[in-house]
């Protein structure tokens, strides 16, 4: 792939990616947080979080990770894409069936017991959609993707208004919105990509599905210790502080998810372009470039956040969650670098070593559950925003150097380190509410803009360049 196509590539795909994901979160920002922190009680906002992270946690085991699998192999150019949609199914029917004979198990863990039949329903409806929407992502449908995203989360909105606002459903109506928006998504998808087409039972082949599920199966422990790194300390607050503790937590991580959505635009194009170049050398030179203006974006975006902190909790949530902000600036650098993990991740996925990952997550989901049990008890919810910082700041650094024996990127240590220290000392002034702390912050956010603004001016007229070149 040549220079200019590689980056228009890029850019196409995240403009497009980004219009579907910018709609659907302002949609949920600015309709669905006010209304759950209005319609449900703090409790009730902290079990159906539960619920719903109970979900994300069963998912890969459900299906053995193989929607990721479909990705990677859909995307590749080398195997049948039918072969690989019809594996894909058949494994997540299968898994889900194996599931059903676990509902008694279900029904005892503690605090989601009472709705395991909602655990159930959300698992099959989203393995449902995602395995659809990676199938359509591998076929580089990027606006068919999109589209589906507004549509799914108009559903939601509208179907949350009805069962929560007007019917009072509460938790069931919550699970039950996001459900049927799963299955809408999973219809349009199969039809207007014409995915029924590929799914023949004839196409399951021993040798491609073997390869598939040895790629897939190490995702398993993978997606599963993220998940305690993520949301352990969820249940750890329920339990050692309150439910209602937890909802107020469980909120303060909405706006740190505004970063996740930067990252994830980004990322969804990213692994859309980069997997199909094929020259190492080229791989190397496109992450370095790449990299530089990814970390730009995530800096800024970061040291934003943190300064709005407050003003954003006080419009968006309701008077009793407004104390959510103090974990937001916390929160906010822990997701910053969950954002470089995700990119450095990029490197196994693109050298398909799902094994050689794993070592990272399990050193940084240990020093994440060490530092949760140590902390949570000393500093309530905010030791667990702690907690989730130091651990994702402790597996950027091992994929750092990891990850250079495959391929090495440039970091521009000075400008990473000035950024790095300039959003700490932000949230640090933030969350002890330093006298003048807004004038500081704004300080220190307009440092950090000047750093990268020219870096990503340039970046951004590269990519326009080489969009009128191509």
């Amino acid at each position: 792939m040549d220079k200019n196509n590689r980056y228009t590539k890029l850019l196409s795909f995240t403009l497009i990616l980004g219009i579907g994901t910018v709609i659907s979160k302002l949609m949920t920002y600015v309709v669905l947080t006010p209304l759950y922190t209005y319609t449900l009680t703090e409790a009730e906002f902290g079990i159906v979080d539960l619920v719903v992270q109970t979900a994300n946690l069963l998912m890969p085991l459900v299906s053995l990770g193989i929607n990721q699998a479909v990705l990677r192999f859909g995307m590749d150019g080398e195997t049948d894409r039918g072969s690989v949609l019809t594996t894909g199914l058949t494994v997540n029917i299968i898994g889900f069936l194996i599931f059903l004979l676990f509902y008694p198990v279900v029904r005892l863990i503690p605090h989601i017991g009472d709705n395991a039949l909602l655990v159930y329903l959300f698992v099959f409806c989203a393995t449902t959609h995602y395995l659809f929407a990676y199938c359509v992502k591998s076929m580089h449908k990027a606006t068919l993707f999109t589209v589906c995203v507004i549509i799914g989360t108009a559903i939601t909105v509208v179907l949350d208004i009805l069962f929560l606002a007007v019917w009072d459903m509460g938790i069931v109506g919550y699970i039950l919105a996001i459900a049927l928006s799963d299955v809408t998504c999973s219809i349009i998808l199969i039809f207007s990509a014409k995915l029924y087409k590929l799914i023949r039972f004839d196409k399951l082949k021993k040798n491609i599905t073997k390869a598939m599920l040895r790629y897939s199966i190490p995702l398993i422990p993978n997606s599963a210790l993220w998940w305690i790194t993520d949301y352990s300390d969820r249940y750890m607050v329920t339990v050692m502080v309150s439910e209602a503790a937890n909802g107020i937590y469980s909120l303060a991580y909405r706006l740190p998810n505004m970063l996740i959505m930067v990252c994830g635009i980004f990322m969804d194009a990213w692994q859309m372009s980069v997997l199909s170049e094929k020259s190492r050398l080229e791989r190397q030179k496109f992450f370095t470039n790449v990299f530089a203006m990814y970390q730009s974006i995530i800096f800024v975006g970061a040291s934003a956040l943190i300064v709005g902190a407050k003003l954003i909790t006080r419009i968006m949530a309701a008077d009793n969650f407004y104390d959510s902000w103090q974990y937001i600036p916390t929160l906010v650098m822990a997701t910053a670098m969950s954002c470089f993990v995700t990119f450095l991740g990029t490197i196994y996925v693109v050298e398909k070593r799902s094994k050689s990952s794993l070592v990272t997550t399990i050193i940084g989901t240990i020093v994440n559950l060490i530092a949760n049990f140590t902390l949570i008890p000393l500093m309530g919810a905010h030791g667990a925003a702690i907690a989730t910082a130091l651990s994702y700041g402790l597996v950027v650094l091992l994929r750092a150097f990891h990850t250079r024996k495959f391929i090495p990127i440039g970091w521009n240590l000075p400008r990473f380190t000035a950024n790095m220290g300039l959003t700490i000392a932000q949230c640090f002034i933030m969350v002890f509410e330093i006298p003048g702390w807004e004038y500081i912050c704004s300080a220190l956010f307009a440092v950090v803009l000047v750093i990268n603004f020219r870096l990503l001016l340039s970046s951004l007229k590269q990519m326009i360049h080489s969009r009128k070149g191509g």
